[in-house]
C-alpha cells in the first residue's frame, strides 16, 4: 500500500534505492550528494538490503567498481555531484560503450572554478555526450519517481545504457517536501530482476568487456550506441505509461504547461520550472498567452517532439542553467534551436543563461523575460540571442 511521507530529495532517492535492493553500491562522498550513500549505508548496516556497499578512494573508483560489478552480472548504483562526476568522466564513456546499465543519482552542483557548492547544471551538462541517458527532476517526488523508472529503461534489451537521474543540489536534495512512496512489492514489480544477456561470470558465454576496439569495428559499435539511444525514447514512454497506471502520476519526455495556445514560451530544466509556472499563471491571469515546456529527458534529446510542441510559438526563451562557453549560447539552447531548424515557421528564439552557482531566480525575473519575449514577437527581431540574467553589471 502506498504511503505519504515528508522527505528531502536525497532521502527520497536513497529510499528508492532501498526498495530496489541492488546488488552493489560503490560511492565516494561529495556535497550535496553525500547524504544518498550515507542513508543507504545505514540500510546496509541494519540489514535492510542485501547490497554489497563498496567504499572507494575516489569517484573515478566508484564508477570503475560499478562497471566491474555490472559487467559481472550485478545490478550496480552510485551517486555523485559536481567535481565527483567530472572525476568519473573517463569511465562514464567506458560504462556507456560497454552497454552497462548502471544507475547514477546526480545531485547537480556547479563545477569549479571558482569553487562553489551550490546548484547549476554544469556537471551533468559536461557529461551530456558520454552516452548516458539523462533524466532531470523538478521536485523531490520526481527525483524518487525518476529513479524508480531508470532501471527498467536502461536495462531493457533494446537499450542497455546507463542512466543518470538528476536533481538540483540543495534546492530539492536537502529541502523537505510531502511525497508519496510506493510499497515495496509495487517497486519490485516495476523494476523487476536484472537479467543480463551476457556477463563475465557466465561460464557458458566467455567474453571480454571493454577490449581495445580497432578501427575496423569502432564505428560500428558507436552506431549501435546511437541506435540504442534512439530506442530509449520509446522505452522511456512505455515505462512512464506503466508508472502512470501504478501511481496516477504522468511523465513524458517533457511537460508542456499551458502550451495549448501559447504565443510566448519558456524552455527550461529542473526545479526552476516551479517558479516559472507561477509566472506563467500570473501572466495568464492578465491575458498574456504564456506557456512553458519543462524538459525531463535531455538524453535522448526529444527534438522532433519539442518542435511539434513549439511550432506555433512566436517567441521562445531557452533557459540554460549551465554556461556553454561557445560564445553563442548554452547547451540546451544549441540543441533546442537546432531542433526547430526544419520548421517552416520557427519561433524567434533567444537564450538566457541564469542561476549559475546557485544564483536565485524569482517569479519577477521570469515575468520580465516574458516581457522581453513579447517585444521580440511584436518587432519580429530577436536582437541579442545570447543573454545572461541575474548578475551584477
Amino acid at each position: 500500500m502506498n504511503r505519504r511521507d515528508r522527505l528531502s530529495g536525497n532521502e527520497a532517492v536513497a529510499f528508492a534505492m532501498k526498495q530496489i535492493n541492488p546488488d552493489v553500491m560503490a560511492a565516494f562522498p561529495i556535497t550535496p550528494s553525500t547524504e544518498i550513500p550515507q542513508y543507504f549505508a545505514s540500510y546496509v548496516a541494519n540489514g535492510e538490503v542485501d547490497t554489497e556497499f563498496v567504499t572507494v578512494e575516489s569517484e573515478h573508483s566508484s564508477m570503475s567498481a560499478c562497471i566491474g560489478a555490472e559487467a559481472a552480472g550485478a545490478r550496480a548504483i552510485t551517486a555523485t555531484s559536481s567535481a565527483g562526476l567530472a572525476l568519473m568522466y573517463e569511465v562514464l564513456y567506458v560504462a556507456a560503450s560497454s552497454r552497462l546499465p548502471i544507475t547514477l543519482a546526480c545531485v547537480n552542483r556547479a563545477l569549479s572554478g571558482p569553487i562553489n557548492i551550490n546548484n547549476d547544471h554544469s556537471d551533468s551538462m559536461g557529461a551530456r555526450d558520454s552516452g548516458w541517458i539523462q533524466i532531470y527532476s523538478e521536485t523531490n517526488q520526481e527525483a524518487y519517481d525518476n529513479f524508480l523508472q531508470a532501471m527498467p529503461i536502461g536495462e531493457d534489451p533494446s537499450v542497455r545504457l546507463p542512466v543518470m537521474v538528476c536533481q538540483d543540489g540543495f534546492i530539492t536534495s536537502h529541502a523537505v517536501e510531502n511525497i508519496e512512496l510506493l510499497d515495496d512489492a509495487s517497486v519490485r514489480a516495476l523494476v523487476g530482476e536484472y537479467r543480463p544477456e551476457n556477463y563475465l561470470l557466465n561460464p557458458e558465454t566467455p567474453l571480454a568487456v571493454g577490449p581495445y576496439d580497432i578501427s575496423a569495428y569502432y564505428m560500428e559499435h558507436k552506431k549501435q550506441q546511437a541506435e540504442a539511444m534512439k530506442n530509449a525514447k520509446a522505452r522511456i514512454l512505455k515505462v512512464a505509461s506503466e508508472f502512470e497506471k501504478l501511481t496516477g502520476r504522468k511523465y513524458g519526455l517533457f511537460e508542456a504547461y499551458r502550451m495549448e495556445d501559447a504565443e510566448l514560451a519558456l524552455l527550461l530544466i529542473g526545479s526552476s520550472a516551479g517558479t516559472a509556472k507561477a509566472a506563467v499563471d500570473r501572466l495568464r491571469a492578465a491575458g498574456v498567452r504564456a506557456g512553458l515546456v519543462k524538459l525531463r529527458v535531455f538524453r535522448p534529446f526529444p527534438g522532433e517532439e519539442l518542435a511539434e510542441t513549439l511550432k506555433n510559438v512566436r517567441a521562445l526563451g531557452i533557459m540554460d542553467k549551465s554556461e556553454g562557453f561557445s560564445s553563442c549560447g548554452g547547451p540546451l539552447f544549441a540543441e533546442a534551436r537546432g531542433a526547430l531548424y526544419n520548421l517552416e515557421k520557427r519561433p524567434l528564439a533567444v537564450n538566457y543563461v541564469y542561476g549559475l552557482g546557485g544564483r536565485d531566480v524569482r517569479v519577477e525575473d521570469f515575468v520580465n523575460i516574458f516581457g522581453e519575449l513579447s517585444s521580440i514577437a511584436a518587432s519580429g527581431k530577436p536582437g541579442e540571442v545570447y543573454r545572461h540574467i541575474g548578475q551584477r553589471d
